[in-house]
């Protein structure tokens, strides 16, 4: 199995600014074969330009420009090429599945953050220098960089890249390692039903908060955000304006991650069997279309967007995605079973003698079901639900 490590590193004055110098020509790089291949189609009789073309052209442009591209890795600007290639692949999967297209943009040196090595030892190597008690990455062009090693890496590294968030920089290594042992069986099985009010509720009866992360942080995000708008495009002040607001936003995304993955893990320990629904998040988020006034050509009814925007904002908080990825990961490491199944109507379905209508949830938190008079909570009753369907599922479909 391949597993992902993420260290901060700690380099110097000197090593700082070659790592930006990295990014920057690494940027370079990506944006001249981009502009390559859009010159192609349109002046060249809609000539397409692949990988191979671009990445045969490596060895000119290294000694072209020996300064900004010939003292970086071979093997990461290959990368980067491929990296174009993978955002072309994309767009015409999106074109031929008739979805948006996101034509590949350029990217600007802010945006672009970072560098791939294909293999450990190519233009890298990872603790280089085993004698000094100091782990360090070495970087082709940049020099022994230290690194903060939290925790040990089991496995042989395969891949490293390095990122840069804000002021920060981190080395990420991809690790080969063999499948861990399951654990061992509780014989216990929970259904999972996500919400906004309640982050989940079990078909145990529990209840896991929402730690609305991104809501607690709300004023201080608002206040960093108008103190950006006010400031000059291109000034000092800006520059640091940006850094704080990007600060506060890596804040919220490490609780958010970090609550998730506490939370994954329970239930992973102390389940065998975890069934949870089958949520479109992207599609629970979506802005609401326009509505033309039939009466008033180029006037607009009320569509509900203000109100919309609002639970997206919700929804977003909460991270059900993240959430359930995470889940999947460690269950499936751990040999645990994770199941998706369709939400519909679990919560209005009785989980006693099976009615299903709207009626039996008149309020957000309470069911009671108008045929035999059951009541409980409604987001422990979708758990219910959610289970029973994700144990038919396996019990229908078995491995």
């Amino acid at each position: 199995m391949i597993r992902a490590y993420k260290f901060l590193l700690r380099p110097t004055v000197g090593q700082q600014a070659a790592l930006g110098e990295m990014l920057r020509d690494h940027c370079s790089l990506y944006n001249g074969a981009l502009q390559e291949r859009r010159d192609a189609y349109r002046h060249a009789s809609k000539t397409t330009v692949r990988y191979g073309q671009q990445s045969a052209q490596l060895k000119d442009i290294r000694a072209f420009d020996p300064e900004r591209q010939g003292r970086w890795s071979f093997s990461s600007q290959q990368a980067t090429l491929r990296r174009l290639d993978k955002a072309f692949a994309a767009f015409f999967r999106r074109v031929k599945a008739g979805d948006e297209p996101g034509y590949p943009r350029f990217r600007s040196a802010k945006r672009f953050d970072t560098v791939d090595f294909p293999k450990d030892g190519d233009g890298c190597r990872w603790d280089s220098t085993p004698h000094d008690p100091v782990t360090r990455v070495r970087l082709q062009g940049v020099g022994h960089v230290k690194v903060h090693q939290h925790r040990p890496v089991a496995g042989k590294v395969k891949t490293i890249s390095v990122k840069r968030e804000g002021r920060r920089w981190y080395v990420i290594l991809t690790v080969g390692q063999a499948a861990p042992g399951p654990l061992p069986p509780t014989g216990a099985v929970v259904g999972l039903d996500m919400g906004i009010a309640n982050f989940l509720a079990d078909s145990d009866g529990a209840f896991v908060a929402n730690p609305r992360h991104g809501a607690k942080a709300a004023a201080r995000l608002e206040a960093a955000q108008q103190a950006l708008s006010r400031c000059k495009r291109g000034s000092n002040r800006r520059r640091k304006a940006v850094q704080t607001l990007a600060r506060l936003h890596r804040k919220v995304r490490r609780q958010r991650l970090d609550h998730a993955h506490k939370t994954a893990l329970e239930y992973v320990r102390n389940n065998d069997f975890i069934a949870h629904e089958d949520l479109k998040i992207r599609n629970m988020s979506k802005t609401p279309d326009p509505k033309p006034d039939p009466q008033q050509p180029g006037s607009f009814l009320p569509n509900g967007a203000a109100a919309k925007a609002g639970l997206n904002r919700s929804i977003a908080d909460v991270g059900w995605g993240v959430f359930l990825t995470i889940l999947t990961a460690k269950a499936e490491c751990a040999g645990r079973e994770v199941m998706a199944v369709d939400p519909r109507n679990t919560s209005r379905r009785c989980p006693g003698c099976g009615h299903t209508a709207k009626e039996n949830r008149p309020t957000q938190e309470k069911f009671h079901c108008q045929s035999c008079g059951h009541q409980a909570h409604a987001d422990t009753v979708g758990a219910i639900n959610v289970l029973r369907a994700g144990l038919v599922r396996r019990d229908a479909n078995p491995a």
